[in-house]
């Protein structure tokens, strides 16, 4: 103990010199091969190798290449900074090192309380065992859309459990062109078929045509197939917009579809002040998917699947074996029973943590912040002569693309653009494809980003852009 105790300051004194130093370095710069050669390529030691060594390496070797997430000006992908309450205690959850599968200790009492306190940030109702976390949403929507297909199918009068789905009619799940791959793996995965997966058209704004869902519903009824879930976002990652949940939820009370929100990213959008127009609707779906580790910044990976009925998800789930019977688990049951995982980490603590840290108050700071940078970036944008605004501003996203003097092709620029910026060091930004054109986004979600970072961001693209 007394090297751990020993290597454990030097290890929180590497933590703090590692975050302090993030703002002023690059931003993400490539690994250079000897490096790569390292990382990748070392052999299993022989024999153990004391603690300080091991903190040598990751001093010389891994903290010298980071994503880039933590720096103010990265813009990529939907990555977050580390909230420092979170780093803090991730230590100590691996102290503890429990399995929150369920029992009578810490974790899962802890777990109870953080899904609560997500519940409440994005009002969705949350009843007795109403949700559980995750190591991300896409585990999450694994669990929803397993709730809702072990639902339909005993209001058919059969177990999709106990028989398979062989021999039944195709379960139809409906997301549109902008919804998140992880809908697409989970229905594969739960032996749906991609095939079966219905690609809902958007409007101009890049949310669901809900004229064109009614009337895929229709036909798919006469076809004698088996509409059992329509999946709307509340924040896409493309252009961060908002689908029109309370029309959606409409036709899925009409239909008795499942109603599945993916709001992974931008459900705690609805904190925003003159936000919640956008997210009306959102309290009437059977499920949530969010990832705390998204906006929130609890260190990676922690997603969390609410459920308005927790009973649909023990349905798809519960199988207790002998030696896992808890006679006093109480009505609730074990965490274990509402999902996939059997081992479960403690990831509670470091969602308690961050969200303790902050308070209602500061997600709503974070969440008002990061939402006006993303206004800020679309109003330079629209005043500039070379940059173009593919999408309204509704999170903290900003879709656009670069549009210089010189002709040629612009699809192929701004296809080149991210690498050619992210390769400079001083911003990061990613590309998408958005309304069949190349673009760029620019995701918001330090709370240290300032206007002078934008300037730079808008700077870097047309610098990078003359070199290409």
């Amino acid at each position: 103990m007394t090297d751990l105790r020993a290597a454990g300051e030097r290890a929180a004194a590497l933590v703090a010199a590692h975050l302090a130093g993030v703002p002023d370095g690059p931003v993400w710069q490539p690994v250079p091969d000897g490096e790569r050669a390292w990382l990748s390529g070392q052999e299993l030691p022989a024999d153990g190798r004391p603690l300080a060594d091991l903190l040598a390496d990751v001093r010389a070797h891994v903290l010298p290449h980071p994503m880039g997430n933590g720096h103010p000006r990265f813009f990529g992908w939907v990555n977050s900074p580390p909230n420092p309450a979170g780093v803090l205690v991730e230590p100590l959850a691996a102290a503890l090192n429990p399995s929150c599968a369920g029992g009578d200790h810490a974790g899962p009492h802890l777990e109870r309380a953080v899904v609560r306190w997500l519940a409440e940030l994005t009002g969705f109702p949350h009843p007795p065992g109403g949700g559980l976390l995750t190591s991300g949403a896409s585990m999450a929507t694994i669990v929803c859309l397993a709730a809702a297909r072990q639902r339909a199918a005993r209001a058919d009068g059969w177990d999709a459990r106990e028989e398979g789905l062989a021999g039944r009619p195709p379960f139809v799940l409906y997301v549109t062109e902008e919804g998140h791959s992880c809908l697409h793996k989970a229905a594969q995965l739960l032996g749906l078929g991609a095939r079966n997966v219905r690609t809902v058209p958007v409007d101009a704004a890049y949310r669901m045509d809900v004229a064109a869902l009614r009337a895929m519903v229709a036909e798919d009824l006469t076809a004698g197939r088996r509409p059992f879930c329509v999946a709307g976002s509340a924040g896409t990652v493309n252009s961060g917009a908002v689908d029109p949940l309370d029309a959606i939820a409409d036709v899925a009370a009409e239909h008795g579809l499942w109603f599945h929100v993916d709001g992974a990213y931008g459900a705690l959008g609805v904190l925003a002040e003159g936000a919640a127009p956008h997210y009306a609707g959102l309290d009437r779906a059977d499920s949530l998917a969010l990832d705390p580790h998204k906006w929130l910044g609890v260190p990676v990976g922690c997603g969390c699947a609410l459920l308005r009925d927790p009973g649909a998800a023990r349905a798809a789930f519960s199988l207790v074996p002998s030696y896992l019977v808890d006679e006093n688990a109480g009505d609730l049951g074990w965490l274990a029973e509402y999902g996939p995982e059997q081992t479960r980490p403690f990831r509670a603590l470091k969602t308690w943590a961050t969200l303790s840290s902050l308070g209602r108050s500061g997600v709503v700071r974070l969440v008002e912040r990061t939402t006006g940078l993303a206004r800020t970036l679309a109003e330079m944008v629209e005043r500039a002569p070379d940059f173009e605004l593919l999408a309204p501003v509704v999170t903290s996203i900003t879709a656009f693309r670069h549009t210089p003097a010189r002709s040629g092709d612009l699809d192929g620029l701004n296809r080149a653009i991210p690498f050619a910026v992210q390769a400079r060091g001083n911003a990061f930004l990613t590309g998408t494809r958005l309304g069949g054109r190349d673009a760029l986004r620019a995701c918001f979600l330090h709370p240290d980003t300032t206007q002078r970072d934008l300037e730079i961001l808008l700077d870097e693209i047309r610098v990078a852009a003359k070199g290409l």
